[in-house]
């Protein structure tokens, strides 16, 4: 084996079909694809009906986008689409919008991938013969394990998921936006909500988040912030042993802990948070503060010029956001994405901020360029954002 070949060794190489099985996944990459797939369809569409929208329901979508992008515009100055026209509403299926999604962020979980991949220095042989057959078995299966979880929790993620920013991520598919309609309408259901006003209320945010995920400031700026924390994780082999080494068998809950330990993608891949992205976070908390306020404020001055000022699907759905399930935060862990109330609390306040001071024309410059996203400490005092403005004019 040269120095630069870094596959770990066959334990199987002897036994004709396990050796071919191992060849196979040797080959796959640093995340298994398919598999990941498999598990983000199954995960969205759980044990409960997943129904095909009709023509009918997209046609109502796009009428209703109609009026809300008009008034989306008139807030931000921001394009939703080309030729003065929305982007086109497509409703989907749950395990359409997990496909779309896996596919859209795969070069994100592919980065991460390749960094669970990476060791600094070269990982000794452990003298015992079965230590070191499972730890070539361990890398071997590492592809599929990462598959398993990333596809684990997208499938989560499709299960509840109203439209298509359920995070606040550029999409590369900027011609359409997904629409999940059997969700939408049960969230209408569960909540007593008129189900037009639950799917206007969709499309505004759909409409205000594909606007302003998609200006210079986010492409340029937050993606690449992101694509850099995820790139930056480092793998612990240890991880999962250390994890099971602190349960106390005789405590009551020892099996509780087990099943959270091997439901968590972070300990399962052994993804260690690093010193550099420690550095990174206050500024990726900043800017997802910042641009998730501003698409909640456009959300919430169309949804009173709408709906009135009285509806509580704003408040409704941003409690929905808060109390998703586990594997929804592990994928906004993963990936630096904090969409806690504290953060949303924060975001308000800044954009509040900067309305009370300057009015709304302030609100679009910070989208229009990297620089312009305010910094940590600029997040909690928009005064001194607003001071950056006037001397960088």
């Amino acid at each position: 084996m040269s120095d630069g070949d870094i596959t770990p060794p066959n334990p199987f190489g002897g036994i004709p079909f396990l050796n071919d099985m191992m060849r196979a996944m040797g080959q796959q990459g640093p995340l298994n694809w398919d598999l990941a797939l498999q598990f983000a369809q199954l995960g969205a569409v759980g044990d409960t009906p997943d129904p095909e929208p009709d023509t009918k329901t997209r046609l109502a979508y796009n009428a209703l986008a109609d009026i809300a992008d008009l008034h989306v515009r008139a807030i931000t100055s921001l394009s939703t689409g080309p030729h003065d026209r929305h982007t086109e509403i497509l409703t989907s299926t749950r395990a359409r919008w997990a496909q779309r999604t896996l596919s859209d962020l795969r070069p994100l979980f592919t980065n991460l991938a390749t960094a669970l991949g990476t060791r600094d220095t070269p990982a000794e042989t452990p003298d015992d013969p079965m230590a070191a057959m499972l730890a070539n078995l361990t890398g071997m299966m590492a592809p599929s394990m990462m598959g398993m979880s990333i596809g684990s929790m997208i499938g989560s993620l499709a299960s509840h998921a109203l439209g298509q920013y359920e995070l606040p991520l550029a999409r590369p598919h900027a011609s359409e936006i997904l629409i999940v309609s059997s969700s939408v309408d049960s969230f209408a259901h569960e909540w007593e909500i008129a189900e037009d006003d639950m799917r206007m209320w969709v499309l505004i945010h759909e409409l205000a988040s594909h606007a302003i995920l998609h200006s210079p400031a986010i492409t340029d700026g937050l993606t690449a912030l992101i694509q850099a924390h995820v790139s930056a994780f480092r793998p612990n082999p240890e991880a999962l042993m250390d994890s099971m080494s602190d349960i106390d068998p005789s405590q009551d809950d020892a099996m509780a802990h087990i099943q959270s330990m091997f439901s968590d993608p972070m300990v399962l891949m052994g993804a260690v948070r690093t010193p550099e992205q420690e550095s990174m976070a206050p500024v990726l908390d900043a800017h997802i503060a910042a641009v998730s306020g501003y698409i909640d404020f456009v959300v919430d001055t169309v949804s009173a010029q709408l709906l009135g000022a009285s509806s509580p699907i704003s408040e409704a759905v941003r409690r929905r956001r808060v109390n998703v399930g586990n594997s929804s935060h592990l994928v906004q862990q993963l990936l630096g994405i904090s969409q806690s109330r504290v953060q949303q609390q924060r975001g308000r306040a800044f954009i509040e901020g900067v309305v009370e001071r300057e009015g709304t024309a302030a609100l679009p410059q910070m989208l229009t360029a990297a620089p312009f996203l305010p910094t940590p400490n600029e997040i909690d005092a928009p005064g001194l954002w607003l001071a950056r403005l006037e001397t960088e004019k």
